[in-house]
């Protein structure tokens, strides 16, 4: 057995299982767990001083050329986003799946694939979801036979380039920092490109066959709301009494919009006004209730559109102009971890939120839609005019699932596009750091107005920060107090009598089951030191070991809370936690399996 580290190592171990372990609860905000994470780090090595640490290394990990590469390319990537940039791509998709579902169903994994080795696959989810919804809709087919086998695919993609994940960017930085030689570009693309065409061919034809038929989740809680008229008569209760008093009637549940008492005059919505017969209150809500308040108050109900004939069988209520929408609350979106009320959803963009489904069943749901704080894949189910929902899903801010429309397309497209592909090809051929080259563009695109500084703001994601700052100070702790050398020692005695093929695998399991339950960067940066103290105790090549903590990172395909796309794709498609077990589990012992036989052939192991 190895000995145990210093007493400073101990506490960084314990302070790195602590941090894993926040890291998965939904109550604690990532951002405020990177920040505990920090703080403690800091304090740690202030009070109680080790070796060459000094507290203020930890501070340079917020200008780690990984951690501003990533930024860099997160607002290059909503330069796509927001001109529109893929929507050629998506309209000529968009037409295949009309005529061939099946041809159609493998050109979006490849299309998905390929683009996700180049950008961050958020935006690419993004972009097909309401797509790949209305297709689906338009061909009578249920959207959850292909939202999971799209967003697994991009996971896939992501693999194969250094800039393909921010997960590899850090690892790549990692080691870089440690010593070992830069990885290029396409360096670990040959091994992702076979390993990946096995997994796709899964997600084409199998992953369709064994997912369930699943509505959207809110298909089945569609409390619209109608526009009504309630006409007080002689002898109703609510004659002659206050508004207050009429409120009261019905527990204070009924919003009056306006009082009108003659063709002309509408009555001020005082608690003190006293109502007369031949007034007529205008409300809007649901079926249900406007029949409780007209029985109620001894009114009669009619319809908005119709002041002639009293709701009935025969006159029933009518919403016309009015639309339904679901919208998925997105990481870096207006609402996230914002209360409705908090936001003036209502005021700022025309719309009535009627319902809400909660991404994460321990997510606190306070019973009030407008108190309840949102997070990233909760679904509101939303009602307004054509235009409303026109102008929010144009906006380019959040996520509408009804896909009736086009993409925002604008003339700065080609600019976007043209930026994005420099910078690819700037750093494959080696002329430019990939970190030089992102933030290069973005200063293109500011120049060529298809970014303003709000949608930087926007892009830039504080969670994300503050957990890759995390992880890699407690990377670093890890590697100077030898934290790193005895889990490494803990690795190797486990596995000493086994081949380096098979601890190579060992490896990519351990960081795969670490990934889906904890953040895939999390477990990267701190799995990458381990990983190269292990290759130095077998005396077997790094760069095997490094690329073994890449893909096993990546591999969030088995649990929802993975990745954040998985949880977008649970809320669009209507899954269970379950669906993501019974294609995500398969879906990982195929790509293990893949690589634990390819890399020891590619690297002589």
């Amino acid at each position: 057995m190895p000995e145990l580290p210093e007493l400073h190592g101990i506490i960084v171990l314990l302070m790195t299982g602590g941090a894993l372990f926040m890291f998965t609860r939904d109550r604690i905000p990532l951002e405020t767990t990177g920040l505990a994470v920090l703080l403690m780090l800091v304090l740690l090595f202030t009070v109680f001083p080790y070796g060459n640490i000094q507290p203020t290394d930890f501070f340079s990990n917020f200008g780690h050329e990984a951690l501003v590469t990533i930024c860099a390319l997160l607002v290059i990537g909503k330069g796509l986003e927001t001109t529109g940039a893929l929507q050629p791509l998506a309209s000529f998709m968009v037409r295949h799946w009309m005529e061939r579902p099946k041809i159609a169903l493998l050109i979006t994994l490849l299309v998905a694939a390929v683009c996700s080795a180049f950008l961050n696959n958020t935006p690419i989810v993004v972009m097909l979801l309401p797509l790949l919804v209305a297709c689906s809709l338009r061909a009578r087919r249920p959207p959850s036979a292909v939202l999971m086998p799209m967003g697994l695919a991009t996971l896939i993609g992501g693999m194969a380039t250094t800039i393909g994940t921010s997960t590899n960017l850090l690892v790549v930085g990692i080691s870089a920092d440690i010593g070992l030689e830069r990885m290029g570009m396409f360096d670990f693309t040959l091994p992702v490109v076979i390993a990946s065409s096995v997994g796709l061919l899964f997600l084409w034809l199998v992953a369709p066959r064994i997912l369930p038929d699943r509505s959207p989740l809110m298909s089945d809680t569609k409390p619209r709301l109608f526009n009504a008229i309630l006409h007080v008569g002689e002898g109703s209760f609510a004659s002659g009494k206050t508004l207050a008093e009429v409120r009261a009637k019905t527990e204070n549940r009924i919003r009056i919009d306006r009082i009108q008492r003659t063709e002309t005059l509408f009555v001020a919505k005082l608690p003190s006004v006293t109502l007369q017969p031949g007034d007529r209150l205008y409300l809007k809500d649901t079926t249900e209730r406007l029949k409780e308040f007209e029985q109620a108050l001894g009114t009669t109900l009619y319809s908005a559109t119709d002041v002639e004939h009293p709701v009935s069988d025969d006159a029933p209520l009518a919403t016309e102009g009015q639309q339904l929408a679901e919208v998925v609350v997105t990481r870096g979106s207006p609402l996230h971890n914002w209360t409705l009320n908090a936001a003036r959803f209502s005021t700022r963009y025309g719309l009535v939120p009627l319902a809400l489904h909660r991404a994460r069943s321990d997510s606190d749901d306070s019973g009030d839609i407008g108190a309840t704080r949102l997070r990233s894949g909760d679904v509101l189910l939303i009602q307004g005019s054509r235009d409303a929902i026109t102008g929010l899903r144009d906006s380019g801010s959040m996520l509408v699932l009804d896909g009736t429309t086009d993409l925002p397309h604008t003339d700065r497209a080609p600019f976007a596009l043209a930026i994005m592909l420099g910078v690819v090809a700037l750093a494959a051929g080696g002329w430019l750091p990939i970190s030089v080259g992102a933030l290069s563009g973005i200063g293109l695109m500011l120049a060529t107005r298809c970014l303003q500084w709000r949608d930087i703001a926007e892009a830039l994601n504080i969670p994300i920060i503050m957990i890759i700052v995390a992880s890699l100070s407690l990377g670093y702790a890890m590697m100077e107090t030898g934290g790193a050398d005895y889990i490494a020692q803990l690795f190797v005695f486990a596995t000493h009598d086994f081949p380096v093929p098979v601890i190579l695998s060992g490896l990519i399991l351990l960081m795969t089951v670490l990934t889906n339950v904890v953040s895939n960067n999390a477990a990267a940066v701190i799995g990458t030191p381990i990983a190269v103290s292990i290759a130095e105790q077998l005396g077997a090549p790094v760069q095997p070991f490094v690329l073994a903590v890449i893909f096993g990172a990546n591999m969030s395909f088995a649990t929802p809370i993975g990745y954040q796309t998985n949880l977008l794709i649970m809320s669009a498609g209507g899954y269970k936690f379950t669906d993501f077990l019974r294609v995500g589990i398969p879906l990982t012992i195929i790509m293990w399996l893949a690589f634990s036989l390819i890399m020891p052939v590619l690297y002589d192991l």
